[in-house]
């Protein structure tokens, strides 16, 4: 029973990255929206969702 418990629980932990990383996902996709330098401009973004991941 115990196996099971800890796998549960350790996909829950794995799961919650997503939402953990959601707030850099929002902010790169507003950034990214701006003309010319968006893209690059979103980079600091990206690598912080990246990382969270």
């Amino acid at each position: 029973m115990k196996p099971l418990l800890f796998a549960a629980l350790a996909a829950a932990m794995l799961s919650g990255c997503g939402v953990m990383a959601a707030p850099c996902r929002v902010a790169s996709a507003g950034i990214k929206m701006v003309p010319l330098v968006g893209g690059v401009a979103a980079l600091p973004t990206d690598a912080c969702a990246a990382a969270i991941d």
